[in-house]
């Protein structure tokens, strides 16, 4: 996903790295919605928050990625800016902590309705390739232009 320009402070990610992260989100987060365990979506909360502190490149699925997939992956390397996925990163970190604080307030409705709606983004990303989170950026970045 483009955002039309380049940009020198923007930096380019392998495109195919946030779907992989995000297929690992959707396993994560089921197991966290099966659970309702809040170690799971802690964990996950950190992962997202790792993407949204260092770079899509230096978090936490990132390094996977780019050490164990990336190097057995053939042809051309598709890339994309960091932007709209970073930003899909701080919306998921937002839910999961949503969720995080719904399991230790003892809230399960909270916990489950946002760690439903984590998923429901995740899985969307790594089944069909559609980042709900990066066209919310896109959107954001129409309104504010």
């Amino acid at each position: 996903m483009s955002l039309g320009t380049k940009s020198e402070s923007v930096p380019l990610i392998d495109a195919r790295g946030p779907r992989y992260s995000a297929a690992l989100t959707t396993i994560v987060l089921s197991a966290a919605l099966i659970t309702e365990s809040n170690l799971i979506i802690g964990f996950q909360f950190t992962v997202f928050l790792s993407a949204v502190l260092f770079g899509l490149r230096r978090s936490i699925y990132g390094l996977l990625y780019r050490n164990l997939i990336q190097p057995r992956l053939l042809g051309p390397v598709p890339s994309e800016y960091e932007s709209a996925p970073r930003f899909a990163q701080l919306i998921g970190a937002l839910f999961a902590f949503t969720a995080l604080i719904g399991g230790l307030a003892g809230n399960s409705a909270l916990f489950l309705i946002a760690t439903g709606l984590a998923l429901s983004a995740a899985f969307l990303n790594a089944a069909f390739g559609f980042c709900l989170g990066c066209q919310i950026y896109l959107i954001l970045i129409r309104i504010l232009k």
